[in-house]
């Protein structure tokens, strides 16, 4: 049986336009962020796939950072995820600071506009690499999450006072001993943040073979 050719070539054009409609459509409205490093840990666990919403703020042509409208603005404790201003790495960070803010870290305690964001310890997990680590409870401005610190690990617990220039944000990982954040890659400017991180999808457990995390399926960040 003879192929027809013409029709053949219609459906590669139909099935093709369907892909660009899906993918436009995922970069512009929701996609999904694999989570490989333990740098918002204990929010975000190695193996979780978190659910971006990407019309928190505004609504960007599709594969660009080119906003077309926008309606909202990162706020304190919001989950973004953004674009590395050193290498364009996908990293998923907490907001700490906006525009017009002051910053400091003394020994890992967060000061905003002059304000302690008060700490209380909720739990000591041990790690074979590194020691105890302390998750905390932070109480950033109102917005109530979880941190973890690491007392052995050498890392940078103290920066002095900086304003939040205009149009840039300041993010931290919740793993505040372990993240490469602000404090390594500058603030971030406000066409670099993607959307919100909102939820788990699904999570695997990579050091066990990969095995499903059921109860964090479908869990909510905050």
């Amino acid at each position: 049986m003879a192929i027809d050719k013409k029709k053949v070539m219609n459906e590669i054009r139909i099935f093709l336009l369907m892909i660009l409609i899906v993918s436009s459509l995922r970069s512009a409205l929701a996609d999904w962020n694999d989570v490989p490093t333990g740098s918002m840990k204990p929010t975000i666990q190695e193996g979780d796939r978190v659910v971006v919403n990407k019309l928190a703020y505004d609504l960007k042509v599709p594969f660009t950072t080119i906003k077309i409208v926008g309606w909202s603005d990162p706020k304190r404790g919001d989950i973004v995820v953004l674009f590395s201003p050193v290498d364009g790495t996908r990293l998923v960070k907490r907001v700490v600071a906006v525009p017009g803010d002051e910053i400091e870290m003394r020994d890992n305690q967060l000061f905003v506009n002059g304000k302690l964001a008060k700490q209380s310890q909720i739990a000591i997990v041990s790690s074979a690499d590194y020691g105890p680590a302390y998750v905390l409870d932070e109480d950033l401005d109102g917005h109530n999450h979880r941190m973890m610190v690491t007392p052995e690990i050498p890392a940078v617990r103290s920066f002095p006072k900086q304003v939040i220039p205009d149009g840039y944000y300041f993010v931290l990982g919740d793993n505040r001993d372990n993240s490469n954040d602000s404090r390594f890659i500058g603030v971030i400017e406000r066409r670099r943040i993607v959307g919100e991180a909102v939820a788990v999808a699904f999570s695997l457990d990579r050091s066990n073979y990969f095995v499903p995390r059921l109860d964090r399926f479908f869990e909510g960040l905050q």
